[in-house]
C-alpha cells in the first residue's frame, strides 16, 4: 500500500513538472503578429460552461462545446445531444454557437457545429458623403463544421473537424477551409486527463467581391485609350488564427454526489502572445447544481480579461430528456462585461 501511495505521489509530481516544462517552453518566444489574422471570430471562446471555467477546457471537453475545444472529447458523450449558446459580445456584436453530437457506438461519434458573429447594420459613408449616403451595410462571419472522433484505446481518443469559413462585409466576402485535430488521454493516475488540440489549420483568406471593382486607366501615358477599364483591386491574403492548446485536468474532493474539477490550459496562438487559462467547477447533487470560476489569458500581453464566474443546472424533464442551462459572467478592465447563456438537451 505504501509503495502504491509513493508511486502515485511521484507520478503526480512528474506530471506537474512535465506540465510546467511545457508551459515554460510555450512562453519562450516573443510574438509580434498581434491582430494580423483573418476570421478572428474563430478565436472567441465558445461554450458557456467552458468559458465559466476560464477557457481551461481542452482536457475536460465532455459536452458538445468540445467541438470547439477538442473534438476528441465527444467520444465521452453516450447519448445524442443538442447545444445552443448566445453571447452578447463587445461593441453590440452578437456571437452564437450551436452543436449537435451523435454517438454511433464502436464506429465513433459524429458532430456538427455552427458558429456565427453578427452585428447591427451600419451607415454607409464615403469621402463625398462623410455624414452618410442614406444606405446601410452589414458585416457577419460564420463557420460550419463537421467532426468525427473515435477511441483508439480505452484511454486514448482522437478527433478531427473540417470546417467551411465565410466572412462578409457589404458586397465582398472571403471563403476558406480549415481543420482542427485533437487528442485526449485519460491517465491511470486518478483519471487525470491530458488534452492537445490544434485549431484553424487551413488556407489563407482573401476578400473578393463587387466592392473591389474599380475603373482603371491601364496606361495613363497612352493617349486616346480607354480610361475606364473594369478592374478588381487585389487584397492581401491573411492567415487563419492557428492555435495550439495543451491542457491537464482532474477531479478532487470526490463524494457520492459531488466533486471538484480543476483544469489548466496553455495556448500558443500565431497572432498573439502565449497565455494560460485556469478554471474550476464544483458539481453538487449529482450535477443538479454546478458552480464555476476561472481566469483567462494569464500572461498574455495587453490582456483586458479579469475573471469569470458562472453556474449551471441539470434537470430531467418528465423522464424524456435532460436539460442543462448555463450562465457565465465575464469582467474586463476597460471593456464592458460579457453575459453568456447556453442550453443543451440530451435525448
Amino acid at each position: 500500500m505504501k509503495m502504491m501511495m509513493k508511486k502515485n505521489i511521484s507520478t503526480k509530481i512528474f506530471l506537474i513538472i512535465f506540465s510546467i516544462f511545457i508551459f515554460e517552453n510555450l512562453f519562450s518566444q516573443n510574438v509580434t503578429k498581434v491582430g494580423t489574422t483573418a476570421a478572428k471570430f474563430l478565436s472567441i471562446p465558445t461554450g458557456t460552461r467552458a468559458v465559466g471555467m476560464g477557457g481551461a477546457f481542452v482536457s475536460v471537453a465532455n459536452d458538445p462545446s468540445a467541438l470547439f475545444w477538442n473534438a476528441a472529447g465527444i467520444v465521452n458523450l453516450e447519448k445524442p445531444e443538442i447545444y445552443i449558446s448566445h453571447t452578447e459580445w463587445i461593441a453590440e456584436i452578437n456571437y452564437d454557437y450551436s452543436a449537435f453530437v451523435y454517438p454511433m457506438g464502436d464506429v465513433g461519434t459524429l458532430g456538427l457545429s455552427l458558429s456565427s458573429m453578427t452585428m447591427p447594420s451600419m451607415e454607409l459613408t464615403t469621402e463625398t458623403f462623410p455624414e452618410g449616403t442614406g444606405e446601410t451595410f452589414d458585416a457577419n462571419s460564420f463557420a460550419l463544421g463537421i467532426s468525427y472522433a473515435r477511441k483508439l484505446t480505452e484511454w486514448f481518443s482522437v478527433g478531427v473537424t473540417g470546417k467551411f469559413i465565410n466572412e462578409k462585409i457589404y458586397n465582398s466576402n472571403a471563403n476558406g477551409f480549415a481543420i482542427d485535430i485533437g487528442t485526449l488521454f485519460v491517465t491511470p493516475f486518478d483519471d487525470i486527463r491530458l488534452g492537445v488540440n490544434i485549431s484553424n489549420f487551413g488556407q489563407k483568406l482573401q476578400m473578393q467581391g463587387e466592392d473591389l471593382l474599380v475603373q482603371k486607366d491601364i496606361d495613363e501615358t497612352q493617349y486616346g485609350n480607354n480610361e475606364s477599364v473594369n478592374a478588381y483591386l487585389a487584397t492581401d491574403k491573411f492567415d487563419l488564427p492557428l492555435t495550439l492548446r495543451i491542457g491537464i485536468s482532474g477531479e478532487v474532493l470526490k463524494s457520492d454526489d459531488s466533486y471538484l474539477t480543476w483544469a489548466i490550459d496553455a495556448a500558443h496562438p500565431n497572432d498573439n502572445s502565449e497565455y494560460v487559462n485556469i478554471g474550476f467547477e464544483y458539481s453538487l447533487f449529482n450535477k443538479m447544481l454546478q458552480v464555476r470560476a476561472g481566469k483567462h489569458a494569464i500572461f498574455r500581453q495587453g490582456s483586458d480579461d479579469k475573471f469569470v464566474v458562472g453556474f449551471g443546472t441539470l434537470q430531467n424533464i418528465a423522464n424524456l430528456f435532460d436539460l442543462t442551462a448555463d450562465y457565465t459572467f465575464e469582467t474586463h478592465t476597460f471593456l464592458a462585461s460579457i453575459h453568456r447563456i447556453g442550453f443543451s438537451v440530451q435525448l
